[in-house]
């Protein structure tokens, strides 16, 4: 049996966000239905092929498209939304990324779809949601990536204030966004299925990017500062140097990594200079140190420092092009790589973002052709594949009733630390569960040192915004698990709880007698998420890294780079969120299919593959034509213009993206209708042939307006517009105001600080963080007594043993 098997989902739109959504439920055994329209998804017709475009052979459809069966639907009749309406009242979920103004003119709003169904999770995937004031903007992926702040942030350290910021490769907002969705559709079907109770789940995008900005949000809410692109980094070396046969990506995040690297260049003269002693002087004379460190890599081959380097533990990853990696031997004995059909052809593609015990992920079928499961779903309208547990009925609605969040009763014992692991247990504290964060007073979690502090506020373990972003919502059990006796206590908690998260180094929990095989005796039917650099096996498994990494690693910074530039890093640590989001996503499905299993799980995920799966357009470009896609700056294959480009003002930019013929024409309306009529730009093909001169006459046109008024006045006539905004702006955007995105909660140290929210809001549940980050400890004596059922004597000792604090 597959792990969500019996589940139908519809999913409903085009592009990536749903679809990505969706996938992840499909690969695991769902059924999901994806309706298109008369004319198919617009994916279908991007690419890319292999050969003459074919529309029933387009490679990135068929990665986001695998393990779905498909139907046609026109739903601008009646007939169209009545079948629509028959197939959603026999599902337990729809997910879409219909603008807003679809949903209105289609009638698919929550209080309509949930009498049809009253158990349905309804899943909405929009660019800025489907509230508030700009809930009918129209967003793109590059304006949507920099309405969230992501677009600001990179390239990261970069000395080219004269150059646009840079976009990552491909869809990454859009697939943050879905993963975030599904998620957050898993738990909300968790709770369905328990209760009869339905929900709908409204998230932004633009939300979602907003909160994995690393720590930039809360530089600006706690010091003060507002981040950018430009400048140098806080730690060094950090970067990507050039070796003798390609590239390599190194950083050294603590004082110690810096020393191994010493000793490993064999302590030349130039590295025990005053100007290289410490972090601040590093800091202060980066562009010597580089020169200095450049100097030594060049005679490097990148296969042979990575492996040295990383035997020393330093943190050394390649920079891969995507052509390298289908032969990497550390992908392949995981057994990463999956085979696509596409036709008559079978291409290697990323496989599962994760490894499972129970190993339900799954290549079943290809991606449907254009209407192929018609009759077959026709004849199925009318049987329910999961109705509505008799036993618990859906109680009339009452005005003041709010429903239980999705993960309401669920414990989960969090021994994470820093950001991909804490990022993860994060989405389960906002899905309402109990999550109780282990940590020691010996060795406190690198969050609570990160010099993130209040200017009126002394440096404290509870103080910085660092770890007060990513442990909200959270309780705190101070345990020295060096202790023999601490490691029985978490035993004994781990028996109580239904999840356990980590993401220490590999191998560290099996050392201290707490790894699967041991966890899985007290209580089988945990599901524990083990999150690490590159896995919990594989020949490569105990290499270190951090999230900076993991674009280089899996090809993300390959492909991302300015037109006939090198490649660069993209702005954020992408690997932990998309490390700790895809933890998540595994933990909501394992806890659906454990209530039909009665077993458990356990969820490896690595920081390189999470992040891998992102590039699969690159993959799928790389396999059908025989080339990688070229570095195109914020430019796209398909749409012309799409671009960033400068506004008045000092280091002010707008980003501008025209999906087709109808946006290309109130552009130019607004700008000049003389474009419209210009030969060289009458077609998308023109466009893209003669996009230098397309971008200079927008350019012309933005240079002396202010970034918002260009972006109002396009954003009016439907065109997709945003500017590049900072931490600052978003702190005052409006309508992440109007959907309460930021948490402004009272901590017992710091006082009211902004925090990054909850990207979705629910309709039948509350919405808002409950709680802030916790004091080390706070909950230490609570944990005990009422979870292990220590007396107070007990706790005593323990305390006066320092077994607890």
């Amino acid at each position: 049996m597959t792990g969500l098997e019996g589940l139908r989902v519809v999913e409903l739109g085009e592009g990536v966000s749903a679809a990505w959504a969706t996938k992840w439920l499909a690969d695991l055994g769902a059924d999901v239905i994806k309706v298109e329209g008369p004319d198919g998804d617009a994916l279908r017709r991007r690419g890319p092929f292999a050969g003459k475009p074919d529309p029933e052979r387009a490679g990135f459809f068929h990665y986001l498209n695998a393990n779905k069966r498909g139907v046609v639907l026109d739903l601008t009749t009646v007939e169209g939304r009545r079948e629509l309406d028959a197939l959603v009242s026999t599902s337990d979920a729809l997910i879409h990324n219909l603008p807003a103004r679809r949903v209105d003119a289609w009638e698919l709003h929550w209080e309509r779809l949930r009498a049809l169904r009253p158990s349905l999770v309804l899943c909405s995937i929009t660019p800025f949601g489907l509230t508030g004031p700009r809930r009918g903007w129209r967003g793109e992926e590059l304006t949507v990536a920099h309405a969230g702040g992501w677009g600001g942030l990179s390239p990261g350290a970069s000395t080219e204030s004269d150059r646009p910021p840079l976009k990552a490769f491909g869809h990454q907002a859009d697939l943050q966004g879905g993963t975030t969705a599904a998620a957050a559709a898993l738990a909300a079907i968790h709770r369905a299925r328990r209760t009869g109770a339905g929900e709908h789940v409204d998230l932004s995008v633009q939300a979602v990017v907003a909160s994995i900005l690393e720590a930039a949000l809360v530089y600006y809410t706690y010091p003060g500062v507002v981040a950018t692109r430009l400048g140098r980094r806080g730690l060094n070396p950090w970067g990507i140097y050039e070796c003798s046969d390609g590239r390599i990506f190194l950083c050294t995040v603590e004082d110690d990594q810096w020393q191994r690297l010493v000793e490993f260049m064999g302590r030349p003269e130039w590295a025990e200079l005053p100007v290289f002693a410490n972090f601040p002087e590093r800091f202060r004379n980066a562009d010597a140190l580089d020169i200095f460190v450049q100097e030594w890599i060049a005679p490097w081959k990148v296969r042979d420092l990575f492996h040295e380097g990383q035997k020393r533990r330093i943190c050394f990853a390649p920079v891969h092009e995507i052509s390298e990696l289908r032969e990497q031997e550390h992908l392949r004995e995981r057994g990463f790589l999956a085979e696509l059909p596409i036709g008559e052809r079978r291409e290697l593609v990323p496989g599962a973002p994760y490894r499972l015990a129970d190993p339900w992920w799954e290549l079943r079928r290809p991606a449907p052709r254009l209407g192929e499961h018609q009759s077959e779903i026709q004849t199925e309208l009318g049987k329910p594949t999961s109705p509505t547990p008799a036993t618990s009925p859906t109680p009339a609605k009452r005005e003041d009733a709010v429903a239980e969040l999705p993960l309401e009763g669920i414990r989960v014992a969090d021994f994470s630390w820093v950001w991909a692991g804490p990022y993860c247990a994060l989405q389960l504290a906002h899905l309402g569960a109990d999550v109780i964060k282990i940590e020691s007073q010996g060795r406190p979690d690198l969050g609570r040192r990160l010099g993130v502090f209040p200017p009126d506020v002394e440096p404290g373990l509870n103080r910085s915004g660092y770890f007060n972003q990513w442990n909200q919502g959270k309780r705190s059990f101070g345990l020295d698990l060096s202790q023999p006796e601490a490691i029985d206590l978490a035993k004994r908690l781990v028996a109580e709880c239904d999840v356990v998260v980590e993401n220490f180094a590999t191998g560290v929990m099996d050392r201290i007698g707490l790894g699967w095989e041991v966890l899985r005796e007290i209580n089988p039917r945990l599901v524990m998420a083990s999150i690490s650099g590159y896995g919990q096996s594989g020949p490569w498994r105990d290499y270190m890294a951090y999230g900076p990494a993991t674009p280089p690693l899996a090809g993300l910074s390959a492909l991302t780079g300015y037109v006939e530039g090198p490649p660069r890093e993209v702005g954020i640590a992408i690997g932990d969120p998309a490390a700790g989001i895809t933890a998540a996503a595994g933990i909501c499905a394992a806890l659906i299919a454990r209530e039909q299993t009665g077993r458990g799980q356990h969820i490896d995920v690595s920081l390189w593959e999470a992040t891998s799966v992102l590039t699969g357009e690159g993959w799928l470009t790389h396999a059908l034509t025989g080339e990688a896609p070229p570095r195109m700056g914020n430019r796209d294959p398909w749409m012309a213009p799409h671009g960033c480009y400068r506004c008045e003002g000092e280091d002010a930019w707008v980003s501008i993206a025209c999906a087709g013929e109808v946006q290309w024409q109130a552009l130019c309306a607004v700008i000049d209708p003389a474009l419209g009529r210009d030969e060289r730009f009458a077609s998308r093909a023109g466009r893209k042939g003669h996009e230098d001169e397309l971008d200079a006459a927008i350019s012309a046109w933005t240079v002396a307006r202010d970034r918002w008024q260009v972006t109002e006045a396009l954003q009016a006539v439907g065109v997709a517009a945003f500017p590049s905004v900072t931490t600052e702006d978003l702190c005052r955007d409006p309508q992440l105001a109007a959907r309460e995105f930021f948490a402004r909660l009272e901590h017992p140290e710091v006082g009211v600080r902004e925090h990054a929210g909850i990207p979705w809001r629910l309709s039948e549940a509350g919405n808002g963080v409950r709680m802030p980050a916790p004091l080390l400890g706070a909950d230490t004596d609570a944990v005990l007594r009422d979870l292990l059922g220590c007396s107070e004597i007990e706790i005593a000792r323990l305390r006066e043993s320092q077994v607890v604090c």
